[in-house]
């Protein structure tokens, strides 16, 4: 791809768009804001300006999708984001989630009642400053509860302006097609790493389907640093291209399918900054196939 001044100042650009339903589309990286809270995702984070200069920096970067929810912190994350950015700007999409309960630290407890995914989607609005949310995912199945009773508030919410769009998170293949009988999704958010593919069939059927994959824990760091076989032939592309093992880890998504939507998240500008310049990186079909 040549480079213009735009994608030289924004290289969050050079990822491309994609569009998140009608009506929207974003840059084709984003960024994940569950590390922007303290240790365990628990409390404010130990240096909130730096925060704040995260989310700033990562507008100025091109970045016009950021990822949250009522869970990060709890709260934290989400007041961060108002606190750095609002009033927003036009054209950044603000996705949260509900759905999980943080009893302590590292703790992550599903709670999927209707009444919870109420009270915790207009807690966000609340905290976020927004009339309406533009991507409001069901963060979890709460097997104590029917998952048309939990997707189904996520519609009335919808009809009554609370929610713009609907997204799933942590989901099956069979759990995406019952939530599609009561309404369009447009966004599916599940583990997935160049070391961790067990998404892979929900990815195919986001791809045919035309839903925005959005891996959670994508750099995968920890199982990569153990000498995977994914991780050594990511070592060597990444030094073929003079990249880092991260940047390549976010090569390889943007390339694994047009549906993904990496969210790379931090809490250090300069990590943000390494991040993004990912977007920029392209893969030969050879590398691709080292990686398979």
């Amino acid at each position: 791809m040549n480079d213009t001044p735009a994608t030289s100042a924004q290289p969050a650009r050079a990822a491309g768009t994609i569009a998140l339903g009608s009506g929207v589309t974003v840059n084709r990286l984003g960024f994940g804001a569950m590390r922007i809270t303290g240790a365990g995702i628990w409390g404010p984070p130990r240096d909130a300006q730096e925060a704040v200069k995260v989310l700033r920096r990562a507008l100025e970067l091109g970045v016009d999708f950021i990822d949250t929810a009522d869970s990060y912190g709890p709260s934290v994350s989400e007041e961060l984001i108002a606190r750095a950015l609002h009033p927003y700007p036009a054209g950044l999409v603000i996705a949260t989630k509900g759905g999980l309960t943080r009893p302590g630290p590292d703790v992550w407890n599903r709670n999927a009642q209707p009444r919870h995914l109420r009270e915790a989607c207009e807690g966000s609005l609340r905290r976020l400053k927004l009339e309406q949310i533009a991507l409001y995912q069901l963060h979890a199945p709460d097997p104590r509860v029917p998952y048309e009773a939990s997707v189904g508030e996520l519609v009335r919410m919808k009809e009554e302006g609370k929610i713009g769009r609907i997204g799933l998170s942590n989901v099956s293949v069979a759990e995406i097609k019952l939530a599609q009988k009561l309404t369009p999704v447009v966004s599916v958010q599940n583990r997935y790493n160049i070391a961790d593919r067990a998404s892979d069939g929900v990815l195919d059927y986001c791809q045919g389907q035309g839903i925005v994959f959005i891996p959670w824990a994508p750099l995968g760091s920890s199982r990569l640093a153990q000498g995977s076989g994914a991780g050594k032939a990511l070592g060597r592309i990444a030094a073929r291209h003079g990249v880092s093992s991260g940047q390549a880890v976010i090569a390889w998504l943007l390339a694994r399918s047009p549906v993904i939507l990496p969210i790379p998240g931090t809490s250090s500008v300069a990590h943000l900054e390494e991040n993004v310049a990912a977007a920029a990186v392209h893969f030969t079909a050879e590398d691709l196939r080292e990686l398979q």
